[in-house]
């Protein structure tokens, strides 16, 4: 029967018992997480975190009050130097018990005891989003990039047709001139013709003079 049993003892003896939830305590404040059972993480909780609230007044009675508990001088120390600084402003609930399933050999509920305040996944502290946005009113960033790497694939093929274009208008304006050039030299070459024309007819007259002497 169960008369007078107001807690879980754990199958142990009360010096047993103390002796592991001190060591459990130890662990978790140096390691900020440990895995256990379901039934021991809840007994852990029941002892930590009274004395979490104890370190946040940092005096000597409360130094040796939790000493007497943890028997460990490197967990006090952690516990009044970084744990009670980070839970200075929480009322209480400085424990999170996650399940983790069963465990192989006895079937015996698994858990992960942690502190709240060290867990960066549920704290919003430290990091804050960066969103960018693109002026056309796009939904997340990769739409933005690729909105934009289109923007700049549509100007670059429009400047490729005027350049181009620039280039064909600006090479007959070289062209023509040349042309005129051209024709311009035709009409020099026709007198040259004729002053020909007018040699070989004075020949063709001396011949036939010389003939006819």
């Amino acid at each position: 029967m169960r008369h007078g049993k107001k807690f879980n003892h754990l199958g142990r003896t009360s010096a047993h018992r103390k002796a592991m939830l001190s060591n459990m305590a130890c662990s978790l404040i140096e390691h900020k997480r440990i895995n256990t059972t379901v039934a021991k993480a809840k007994a852990l909780r029941g002892y930590v975190e009274p004395l979490i609230t104890k370190s946040k007044n940092d005096t000597t009675h409360s130094r040796r009050t939790v000493f007497s508990y943890l028997r460990s001088k490197e967990a006090v120390s952690e516990l009044f130097r970084e744990v009670a600084p980070k839970v200075a402003d929480r009322p209480g609930g400085y424990t999170r018990i996650i399940r983790t399933g069963y465990r192989l050999g006895d079937n015996a509920e698994m858990c992960m005891i942690e502190l709240v305040d060290f867990n960066e996944l549920y704290t919003n502290e430290g990091k804050k989003k960066t969103t960018r946005r693109s002026r056309r009113g796009g939904g997340g960033g990769e739409q933005a990039g690729t909105v934009e790497a289109t923007a700049d694939a549509t100007e670059t093929t429009e400047e490729a047709p005027a350049a181009e274009a620039a280039e064909e208008t600006a090479a007959p304006e070289a062209e023509a001139p040349a042309a005129e050039e051209v024709k311009e030299e035709a009409p020099a070459e026709e007198p040259k013709a004729e002053a020909d024309a007018e040699e070989t007819s004075e020949d063709k007259a001396d011949d036939a003079e010389e003939e006819k002497a």
